[in-house]
């Protein structure tokens, strides 16, 4: 097993908890008792309210690949890096860029309705690259949430020097292991998605974010498409 796949699989076993909530209760900081759709909608709620903040995060891929994720208010924009691309979504377009053979040529689409919340469509390809971003781990938390047969444990942990909840799902439709900050943010995913195993992990997380994620690649090419719709 490659060294990288080693760490992050060290990551996941020490996140998992040794309390199963299905068909019991867990009890939470102030002693109250919850039950497992409470525990898993609490960090899907977390992570959603998390798209109305202003941030900037790093995390570190398998085989030492890196991502970033950075986010904007008034007026409200983001922006999803991967290796060999990048996702940004504004009030003026949904921007899709990719390296190709000589340059970087980035798409410029229509943008969607809502530019705080967009839809979770919109990261199939950053999904396919190896970023599972927050609004895609909303719609796992969700499912597991409504999921009777999901076996989920309960853990904390610090990642990049901040807290986090940590969940571990296990359920017919795929196991996954889910961390998220106080803050909201996305601190680590392991699992897999359309069968492609996926991790990440937190490296770095900020308050502020650099004005120029949102803008396009220098001397990328940009192919607009705006007026076509997506």
């Amino acid at each position: 097993m490659p060294a990288a796949s080693t760490t992050f699989r060290v990551l996941a076993l020490s996140v998992i908890a040794s309390l199963s909530v299905t068909g019991c209760q867990a009890i939470d900081d102030a002693g109250r008792a919850i039950g497992r759709s409470d525990l898993v909608n609490d960090l899907a709620a977390r992570l959603d309210r998390a798209l109305e903040l202003t941030y900037s995060a790093d995390y570190q891929l398998p085989g030492g690949r890196a991502a970033a994720i950075a986010q904007a208010q008034a007026p409200a924009r983001s922006a999803y890096i991967w290796p060999g691309g990048k996702l940004t979504v504004t009030a003026e377009a949904t921007t899709r860029c990719e390296t190709g053979p000589a340059k970087i040529v980035c798409t410029l689409l229509a943008p969607p309705v809502t530019t705080a919340k967009p839809s979770v469509a919109l990261f199939t390809e950053a999904k396919q690259r190896g970023l599972i971003t927050p609004p895609v781990v909303v719609g796992l938390l969700t499912e597991a949430a409504l999921d009777p047969q999901a076996v989920v444990g309960q853990s904390d942990t610090t990642l990049a020097g901040h807290l986090a909840t940590c969940v571990d799902v296990q359920r017919s439709a795929g196991d996954f292991t889910a961390c998220v900050t106080t803050e909201g943010v996305l601190g680590s995913f392991t699992g897999s998605l359309d069968g492609t195993p996926m991790e990440l992990a937190l490296t770095r997380y900020s308050n502020t974010v650099d004005g120029t994620s949102f803008e396009l690649p220098a001397g990328a090419g940009v192919v607009d498409r705006r007026s076509a719709g997506s």
